[in-house]
């Protein structure tokens, strides 16, 4: 996976307090993680690293759209999305990272990686099932939908249809039920 350096947060330099960046997040980023569910990407994320003497607070947000397929319709529309992540960073003996909300650095590190964290909160935010809002609301037009509204079968054909498909064989069974 090629890694950027635009994502490494040299801690050791910074004073105590809080610090801000930004960044803007489109495919480029997510062919890192030859991550390709996304037709465009266009998302803005803010990350607050605040320094205190013996840990570090880092706080996500993430704001912007993606492009995606409808699941219903199969069309593509731009889903907004948003959210926010917290990470507390202490040192220790050895690197881990098993909790979600915690990361544990060794004590030599300078810096921190936080590619992989912005990929699973931008990712993770998107809904399972992504549905264009022109569905919800009706008005979602599309040649798929104008096609099958022009070969749809008409009220009064059906009747028309259903007169004329009627076998005489049926109304003299239907007649052995009324005799008895």
């Amino acid at each position: 996976m090629n890694r950027t350096k635009e994502f490494l947060i040299p801690f050791v330099g910074l004073k105590l307090g809080k610090h801000h960046f930004e960044y803007q997040i489109n495919n480029a980023f997510f062919e890192n993680f030859e991550y390709d569910e996304f037709q465009n990407s266009e998302v803005k994320v803010s990350v607050v690293l605040e320094k205190k003497s013996n840990m570090l607070e880092l706080s996500f947000k993430h704001k912007g759209t993606v492009n995606v397929p409808c699941d219903l319709t199969g069309e593509d529309f731009d889903l907004p999305i948003k959210g926010k992540m917290k990470l507390i960073v202490r040192f220790g003996e050895e690197f881990n990272n098993d909790n979600e909300e915690l990361l544990i650095l060794p004590f030599g590190e300078f810096e921190i990686d936080i590619i992989q964290y912005i990929y699973e909160m931008i990712v993770l935010s998107v809904p399972i099932k992504r549905v264009h809002p022109g569905v919800k609301d009706g008005s979602l037009k599309t040649d798929a939908l104008e096609k099958l509204n022009e070969l749809q079968i008409k009220e009064a054909d059906k009747k028309e249809n259903k007169e004329e498909d009627i076998d005489p064989r049926w109304d003299k069974l239907k007649q052995l039920l009324t005799d008895k």
